[in-house]
């Protein structure tokens, strides 16, 4: 039996896909709202610096991991035109509903499917852009999902990795209490769910720092890995380009 982490806790590893599945179910439905509430707005200002160091042109073909309610997916849509593909993926499929059905309210027919980014159902050199925005932390084997983003980028594409990290010390208790104190709290009234928010704040808690992680995406095959600290460390976007 092999063990891996779900939040502090220790746990099989063949259990642990399934407690994420039971989170996201959970709060799939509040997912938008719990991240205006819990970011302040934040992550869209995150999500917009992302679309903008993707660099996309018209035509280029994008794979859109853990997409979730699809906010990176309709940005890149826009960028790639009606040349190019944007693939909407998720492993969890109340999430993934929630975002097929957003795009398709605002006219965005997108390819949207179901995805274990641990095994990912693409050929060799299938994109010019990967992207994973707050899902690599909740992945079983992150060192095997980088692996696969890798393969699936032709020579020269980008991996985009927008993930919480390592906030910089002198917020650090702070943010701690924000964390443990106040985000259950507000996911308990908002979602009717304290746990799954708790789930969150330890999660982050076990995600490699900035430096590990850049170690890691350059183990899975990424010659050049640049990181940006965005609100003193409280995200960071890893940003990873296949030889």
């Amino acid at each position: 039996m092999s063990n891996t982490h779900f939040g502090f806790q220790t746990v099989d590893e063949k259990e642990k896909s399934g407690r994420v599945r039971g989170v996201f179910d959970s709060v799939a439905s509040k997912y938008d709202v719990m991240n205006d509430l819990m970011s302040m707005g934040l992550h869209r200002l995150w999500k917009a610096y992302t679309v903008t160091v993707a660099g996309l042109r018209e035509g280029d073909r994008v794979l859109d991991i853990a997409g979730g309610t699809g906010d990176l997916s309709r940005a890149f849509a826009k960028k790639v035109g009606a040349r190019g593909l944007v693939v909407h993926t998720d492993i969890n499929e109340a999430m993934l509903r929630q975002g097929r059905d957003r795009l398709l309210d605002e006219g965005l027919v997108l390819p949207t499917m179901t995805c274990d980014a641990e095994a990912l159902p693409f050929p060799d050199a299938s994109f010019d852009l990967v992207s994973v925005a707050f899902g690599l932390r909740n992945m079983t084997h992150k060192d095997r999902a980088l692996a696969e983003m890798n393969r699936v980028l032709r020579p020269g594409g980008k991996l985009l990795v927008l993930e919480f990290s390592k906030v910089a010390k002198p917020l650090e208790k702070a943010y701690d209490w924000y964390s443990f104190k106040v985000l259950p709290r507000i996911g308990q009234v908002v979602a009717g769910d304290a746990e799954s928010y708790r789930y969150l704040a330890e999660s982050i808690r076990m995600h490699p720092g900035q430096q590990e992680l850049k170690a890691m995406m350059k183990t899975a095959g990424f010659a050049h890995v640049d990181v940006h600290n965005l609100s003193a460390g409280v995200v960071a976007l890893h940003v990873g380009i296949k030889c």
